[in-house]
């Protein structure tokens, strides 16, 4: 995998070099909850120039009933406010995929038919959204909007960072949490480019997202000024070294990455994330980036009991297998999803090249025909 570089700050560059020997040449431009979530999403780039990008899904306290969801040309959305469906409204110009939450036209992930991606990422403590002014409430949408609103409206990023900086997000109480969803996206085009949507003291901030990754709280040039701790890490074995004519050789691969950080809190997983990502074995296309994304985020499945909501009040994990829910991987030049889910880790697929987009109603796919691991019996007969 070749991961696409643009330019930055030269002493943060010096430092992220050193980081991953191998390949974190990557850019920065510098200025760079109880929703449902504590993921890792990431972006891969092939040697073809096409891109995949791919997240985790994990919730702790019941299953969110997701679903994979049509979305065709023309259809109408109306967004939230606290005052109920009396906000912006918009059509699709673009249709769209998605996974949905709670069983509702509320999507987590998605794709459109010009190869833009979008996930809903939580971001708890630190999300601050607009106050909700009654006047306004034609400008406004709330969080469980904004992956909607991007990928029925728009191609690029740079469309998305303009339309994002005039649309009012603010506040709304999600019933099946009891609180507003609180949340931070990352936009993924199919050229590779991406960035990063933030709310901070209720105004939007967007960071030029070159490394590919996100995680969770707290905020993203956080995630990027903690990068400069792991500086030591390299993809590349550390050499033997002598001490009093003794000889002390590392005791088995990997030892480039002493130091990397283990647990599942998010700064850990970011820090694994870029690791993971910059040090890919290169791929000549989407097709095989899409193998290498999975792969990679097959290292951040959480148990049960290891992600947010987790022994919260409210829960239900009758059912349930796993914290993570399900993974994504979109292919943003084939046009296509990938996924696995908790009770089954079997690939599944949906092309959108081969989907009607121009139905009047939002279709659902069900993620699992059955909640059971589809396995092949090879035994001799």
């Amino acid at each position: 995998m070749i991961l696409k570089v643009v330019s930055m700050n030269s002493s943060l560059i010096h430092s992220l070099k050193s980081l991953l020997s191998v390949a974190i040449v990557a850019a920065l431009t510098v200025t760079q909850a109880t929703s449902v979530r504590a993921c890792t999403g990431i972006r891969l780039i092939a040697k073809d120039g096409s891109s995949v990008y791919g997240r985790t899904m994990e919730w702790g306290a019941f299953d969110l009933k997701s679903r994979v969801a049509i979305i065709p040309r023309g259809y109408k959305f109306t967004g939230l406010t606290p005052e109920g469906h009396n906000g912006k409204s918009w059509k699709a110009k673009y249709g769209a995929i998605a996974l949905d939450i709670l069983g509702g036209d509320m999507f987590a992930d998605g794709m459109n038919e010009a190869g833009l991606s979008v996930g809903l990422f939580y971001h708890p403590g630190f999300a601050e959204y607009s106050k909700y002014d009654r006047t306004q409430a034609s400008n406004s949408i709330t969080a469980v909007d904004v992956v909607a609103y991007i990928l029925a409206q728009f191609a690029t990023v740079d469309e998305v960072r303009r339309a994002m900086s005039e649309v009012r997000v603010v506040p709304v109480v999600e019933e099946a949490i009891g609180i507003p969803v609180y949340g931070h996206w990352m936009v993924t085009e199919p050229s590779g480019k991406s960035i990063v949507i933030e709310y901070n003291d209720g105004k939007v901030r967007i960071f030029d997202n070159t490394l590919g990754v996100i995680t969770n709280a707290p905020n993203y040039d956080w995630h990027l000024t903690n990068l400069r701790n792991y500086i030591n890490l390299s993809a590349v074995a550390l050499p033997t070294k002598s001490l009093q004519e003794l000889s002390f050789a590392p005791l088995g691969a990997g030892s480039g990455m002493i130091g990397l950080p283990g647990d599942n809190t998010p700064p850990s997983r970011f820090i694994r994330a870029v690791a993971w990502t910059q040090t890919a074995r290169s791929t000549p296309n989407s097709g095989e980036a899409v193998y290498e994304t999975l792969r990679i985020l097959d290292n951040f499945n959480l148990p049960l009991g290891g992600a947010e909501g987790s022994g919260g009040e409210g829960s239900d994990l009758k059912g349930m297998r796993s914290s993570t829910i399900w993974t994504t991987a979109w292919d943003l030049s084939q046009k296509t999803l990938y996924f696995h889910t908790q009770h089954n880790r079997r690939l599944r697929s949906v092309d959108m090249n081969r989907i009607n987009l121009l139905a009047k109603k939002i279709r659902h796919i069900q993620l699992d025909e059955r909640k059971e691991q589809d396995v092949s019996d090879l035994t001799p007969k």
